[in-house]
């Protein structure tokens, strides 16, 4: 038998400046109305499934506040204000904040959303947001704070209660009444988020485990210079961050608010980011827990060696991956379980796109595979670790992924060679003795994340004067003190580090700068001291390559021949090039070979759109791999470009009133495969004049699973040129 330990991690970080008492972002109560409440309300229809969520104690004691109505944020308050009472200021905010949503999943769905954002325009229209703004009435404007929070409500619950399924239904014309019982829906989610993983853990059915309180890199508290292990001749910060003590004390704080909100201590930890190291070992013993839990690759380089995968992505090492360790020394160990990070990514950035009873059907099976691969090797049961973020993946899911999670969960409820169990349960029974861990977290093995930018190294130095400034205070009160070290304690946190550097990026960069920013500068206040004069400009140096799509600027006319024939034949075109992931999530590994850049243009009659892969595409495009362009505006068109040998076959369909697709003859649709994929398609064959808004996706495909969508978040727009588009580009 099997045993599948699944984890999902609930975290986001601390955005309350204490001082103020605003909650500077919304993603604890956004996220509480779908995804916290939702995934653990979903297991009642699978009583026979076990598993472990871990809640991130800064997460938990901003879900209380929210609940109990007592926590702001701006987005809220300019959410529930009446529309006809909104500034100029306020309206701007609106218009610029309330389409933080995933477009796909949770704009383009909603008629009324969409249109509003198309209303917006792009960002890179160059309007101020309050010009923006100006397009909008005050009906608009009460739409706008509907349906912003409208479509974070849980699927599950907007289908069974009547007042919201009312609101989707109607759409648009919302009314002040209609905000408010919206409010009341809210804070009803809000409120049963904590009980509702309290009963399931009382009938038994999960386990929580926890986190240090405010997220922090443990390794890195107990000593900085831990990451010149793995980066020998990297730049530091100033001097060298090294309080253990702090990383004990956000063990125990951890421990005890799990014991207050669930009424017992909690047995395993997820250090931050999988982070682990031996000094951190003793410390998350002596707090009381039993297990903790890590990465692949820190137990490959823990052993000295590599694991390695066959092309179907399966460990061919399963006999020392897939059981439970014991780590540290000296009586103070700790049961270790290691993640298989292949599977745990394909539930996190792959299974988004194909049908939810497809992917759970391929994960079964590479289950049951890894299971059998193990038993050919080595004796007793195998136990599988899947740890991975439990929120931020199932925005790109249909239905929220509860499609998935239920098929998933049916699959691993009645399988005959797979059982499900809690972190406990598979760490329980941990024998083989593993000394010394590698010091990393489960990106990379290795701390770069967190300290390897020169915006890291300003972080951290900031960080060392303010732990100075309070050991050295005198004459202060113990509530200064004791507020200067919780800021202290926040400002540790990881996730501010996750946002500097060039790895990750999101449209709220300078926000999260600012909150750490604001926690170091409030240890100073607490403590009466003059705030260096850095801790007002922000940390942010570096940008990371995030997808950027750039707009034609002429008119073209290339060869179709999938070459790049001339260099100038692309001149004017618009260009979309892939970017590496960036956001919330990080994958692991190297990424597969795919789609590299999208460049698109026109001339008076035809759309030209180029697709360069990451190696050339007529190897890329082999076998059931084909090119689909899917169109938003106009809807209902697609066009998809395969290869059979050295042909290049391309069909245009087209949406059927049933909904069916048909494929249709349009003449002069042109297209080539070679280098790199080519393809003309006459405006006409579109049913789009000049002035029409043309919008569409770039997607690689596997048969009928979409691998990659380029670009990710938005399409490619554009508008139908006329007789003088040239002429008005040339003046410009």
């Amino acid at each position: 038998m099997t045993r599948v330990a699944l984890l999902w991690h609930m975290h986001q970080p601390f955005y309350q400046d204490l001082v103020t008492g605003e909650h500077i972002l919304p993603w604890v109560r956004l996220h509480a109305i779908k995804d916290y409440w939702g995934m653990v309300a979903l297991l009642k229809e699978f009583p026979r499934v076990r598993l472990t969520f871990n809640l991130v104690p800064s997460l938990l004691v901003q879900l209380e506040a929210f609940a109990r109505d007592e926590a702001r944020d701006r987005h809220l308050e300019l959410g529930l204000k009446p529309a006809d009472r909104l500034s100029d200021d306020d309206r701007g905010f609106c218009v610029e904040q309330f389409f933080h949503a995933h477009r796909p999943r949770m704009i383009d769905p909603f008629p009324r959303y969409a249109e509003l954002l198309a209303r917006r325009g792009t960002n890179g229209s160059g309007l101020s947001a309050r010009s923006q703004a100006a397009q909008f009435s005050i009906d608009d404007m009460r739409d706008l704070q509907v349906w912003h929070k409208l479509v974070w409500i849980d699927a599950e619950y907007a289908a069974n209660d009547g007042r919201v399924r009312g609101l989707f239904e109607k759409g648009r014309g919302f009314s002040e009444e209609d905000k408010a019982v919206l409010r009341g829906v809210e804070l009803e989610l809000l409120q049963r988020v904590i009980p509702e993983y309290r009963d399931a853990l009382q009938r038994g059915q999960v386990e929580l485990s926890t986190s240090p309180f405010y997220h922090p890199i443990l390794p890195l508290l107990c000593d900085s210079d831990i990451y010149l292990r793995t980066h020998p001749h990297s730049r530091m910060p100033r001097e060298p961050f090294r309080h253990p003590e702090d990383a004990s004390e956000q063990l125990g704080r951890a421990a005890s608010l799990h014991e207050r909100l669930f009424g017992r201590r909690p047995d395993g930890v997820w250090p931050s980011e999988g982070s682990v190291s031996d000094a951190m070992v003793p410390l998350v013993a002596g707090a009381g827990f039993r297990w903790m839990a890590t990465d692949e690759t820190i137990l490959a380089r823990s052993m000295g060696r590599e694991f390695t995968r066959d092309g179907a992505g399966h460990v061919e090492q399963p006999e020392l991956l897939y059981r439970p360790y014991r780590v540290g020394g000296d009586g103070a160990t700790v049961s270790c379980g290691f993640r298989d990070h292949a599977l745990s990514d394909l539930i996190g950035f792959t299974y988004a796109s194909w049908p939810a009873d497809r992917a759970a059907d391929d994960f079964v099976r590479r289950l049951v595979d890894a299971g059998q691969r193990f038993g050919a090797r080595s004796s007793g049961d195998p136990t599988i670790f899947v740890i991975l973020d439990g929120e931020n993946a199932w925005e790109h899911f249909e239905g929220q992924g509860r499609p998935f999670l239920r098929a998933l969960y049916s699959r691993l409820e009645s399988h005959p060679s797979l059982r499900t169990v809690t972190m406990s349960e598979a760490c329980a029974d941990a024998t083989q003795p593993l000394g010394s861990i590698f010091p990393g977290s489960w990106i990379n093995g290795d701390f770069y994340i967190w300290i390897g930018h020169a915006d890291d190294h300003r972080a951290w130095s900031q960080l060392v004067d303010a732990r100075r400034a309070l050991e050295s205070s005198t004459g202060l009160s113990e509530q200064s003190l004791a507020r200067a070290k919780e800021e202290l304690l926040i400002a540790e946190g990881s996730d501010w580090f996750w946002w500097y550097g060039d790895d990750h990026s999101s449209e709220h960069d300078l926000e999260f700068d600012d909150l750490f920013r604001r926690h170091v500068r409030n240890v100073y206040r607490a403590l009466e001291s003059p705030i260096p004069e850095e801790l007002f400009v922000t940390n942010i140096s570096t940008r990371a390559m995030v997808t950027r799509i750039r707009r034609p600027t002429g008119l073209i006319r290339p060869t179709i021949d999938g070459e790049i024939t001339s260099y100038f034949e692309w001149i004017g075109a618009g260009c979309v090039e892939s970017a590496n992931d960036v956001g919330a999530m990080h994958q692991v590994g190297p990424r597969p070979d795919g789609i590299a850049m999208v460049a698109f243009g026109f001339d008076a009659e035809r759309l030209f759109v180029r697709v360069e892969g990451t190696r050339p595409m007529r190897d890329l495009l082999v076998g059931t791999f084909g090119l689909t362009l899917r169109f938003l505006k106009p809807s209902g068109h697609q066009v998809v470009l395969r290869r059979d040998g050295r042909l290049t076959d391309v069909l245009m369909v087209k949406r059927t009133a049933k909904g069916d697709w048909d494929v249709v003859t349009c003449a002069d649709v042109a297209s080539a495969i070679g280098r790199v994929a080519e393809v003309a398609i006459p405006f006409r064959c579109l049913n789009a004049k000049p002035h029409d808004q043309v919008a569409f996706f770039v997607t690689l495909s596997e048969g009928t699973v979409e691998r990659e969508q380029h670009p990710r978040h938005q399409p490619i727009e554009l508008e139908v040129p006329d007789e003088r588009f040239a002429v008005r580009n040339w003046r410009a």
